[in-house]
């Protein structure tokens, strides 16, 4: 199939790879042209422009938008719909606030145009592992686009989740999950880190062995043995630990549907938190943000000090 692919950040740029792999012919334009043209020498058709990618694609247009949520998604929604002609599709792929999907969805169909919303999870490991989507819009569009989304997920890695908004409210409970399992395993090496019986254990080997058939097996302790591995103590890296939106969200849907939901809640105040203590937790934290995501995390400074 033919797609278009706005933002090559982290994300886009190796999901518009693993989509040429996949036999997909792909045009491309991201802010910046340098990753632009990049892509270009992996097969992609170059746009330096939205009006040059919604040209260079056929219609009925399909185009995936790869943003930071918020406003920057608005503006490029607006440019598109003013381009686009009844029949094209609008796929939003980033960390969106599923209340914007339900603004964005009729105001676009009004102009006759679909909007689809797809929770994507993978970091930067998804170009060789493949992309667990969760997609939500009109089913009949799902199917349409599924070739797109079996190319970009893992065998059986994408499932419909209903119609616009419950791709990315599920993605919304998903990374909630994560902030509270990523806690726990912090809390755990952190009281290993401190007592006296875990000191002659290697913590990347005992992640590794944790990992060979123990209950709490899972990708995040096989992060944990990377990021051990080359920095058994942690010590450079600043226990600071950012949060993207989809937490807050998460805790404020648990309070607007008086929904117990204190691991999570807490989960969050503690990166709340971080930004004013520096613990061994937090460091693991910002460790596994990075090995996941490729998040940017702060080094200390000799006075101890986050730099920025």
């Amino acid at each position: 199939m033919e797609i278009g692919i706005v933002g090559l950040g982290r994300m886009g740029m190796n999901m518009a790879l693993r989509l040429l792999s996949k036999g997909h012919q792909v045009v491309a334009f991201n802010r910046t042209p340098q990753k632009t043209k990049e892509l270009a020498k992996k097969g992609a058709r170059a746009a330096f422009s939205i009006e040059e990618l919604v040209g260079a694609l056929s219609p009925p247009r399909i185009i995936w938008l790869m943003l930071p949520a918020g406003s920057v998604v608005d503006q490029h929604i607006r440019k598109i719909s003013a381009l686009a002609t009844s029949g094209d599709t609008i796929i939003d792929g980033g960390n969106t606030y599923y209340r914007d999907d339900l603004r964005r969805a009729p105001e676009l169909a009004s102009k006759g145009l679909h909007y689809v919303d797809v929770g994507v999870s993978g970091g930067i490991w998804g170009l060789e592992l493949g992309y667990c989507l969760m997609v939500g819009g009109d089913r009949e569009l799902f199917h349409r686009l599924e070739p797109i989304f079996q190319a970009l997920a893992p065998k059986e890695g994408y499932i419909y989740c209903g119609p616009n908004g419950a791709g990315h409210f599920v993605k919304m409970i998903h990374n909630g999950i994560e902030y509270a399992m990523m806690q726990a395993l912090a809390e755990g090496f952190e009281i290993l880190q401190s007592s006296p019986y875990g000191q002659g254990i290697g913590l990347s080997q005992l992640a590794h062995v944790w990992n060979r058939g123990s209950v709490i097996r899972s990708w995040l302790l096989e992060l944990a043995e990377r990021a051990f591995g080359r920095d058994p103590d942690l010590s450079a890296i600043k226990g600071y630990v950012e949060d993207s939106g989809e937490g807050r969200w998460t805790v404020k849907e648990a309070v607007d549907l008086a929904v117990s939901a204190p691991v999570i809640s807490l989960s969050l105040f503690e990166r709340f938190r971080s930004r004013k203590e520096d613990t061994f937790s937090n460091k693991l934290l910002a460790a596994l943000r990075k090995e996941f995501g490729g998040h940017e995390i702060k080094e200390p400074d000799p006075k101890g000090n986050p730099r920025p």
